[in-house]
């Protein structure tokens, strides 16, 4: 009687693993503080200027070129058409909520998986918005550092994006 053993593929031996519910938390909250400043740049404040971007949120640093594009982001929101439609009502509000699906270790990087709800009221109304988003970490020591993010769904603008090609 023959016996074949199949040996594991490389893919189990580095089968990525997934990151604890903590560490998870930690690297949504700081991605969600991004996303929810530019949620914010739609609403026009008057005498107030929004935020900067932190070089820090919860211990996970903000690399220099993600604070950079986040900086040309918020610019950018502030200074477009702030209504749902050209002409319409100004924004009033917005709020946005991330939702973790998963986080993946592979090597020194972390791919973070989410959901971003977003909600923008106008007027009597609201713009909803759900997208899928990866959120790109590296770890650098002990610390870990937004490096990138990038909207995973085909063809979806989200409201609180600046225009395609300008990122």
């Amino acid at each position: 009687m023959a016996c074949c053993l199949a040996a594991p593929s490389s893919a189990a031996r580095h089968a990525s693993p997934v990151l604890d519910a903590d560490t998870t938390r930690q690297l949504t909250v700081a991605a969600n503080t991004l996303l929810q400043h530019r949620s914010e740049a739609l609403v026009e404040k008057r005498g107030h200027r929004h935020p900067e971007t932190p070089a820090e949120v919860l211990g996970v640093r903000i690399s220099p070129r993600v604070a950079r594009v986040q900086e040309r982001a918020v610019h950018e929101l502030e200074n477009r058409n702030r209504a749902p439609v050209a002409g319409g009502p100004a924004y009033t509000g917005a709020r946005t909520r991330l939702d973790a699906r998963k986080a993946v270790r592979t090597g020194d990087r972390i791919a973070l998986e989410a959901v971003e709800h977003t909600v923008v009221r106008y007027g009597s109304g609201k713009v909803t918005q759900s997208v899928r988003r990866r959120f790109e970490f590296k770890e650098r020591g002990e610390q870990l550092v937004l490096v990138g993010e990038r909207v995973l769904d085909p063809g979806t603008h989200p409201v609180n994006d600046p225009a395609p090609g300008s990122r």
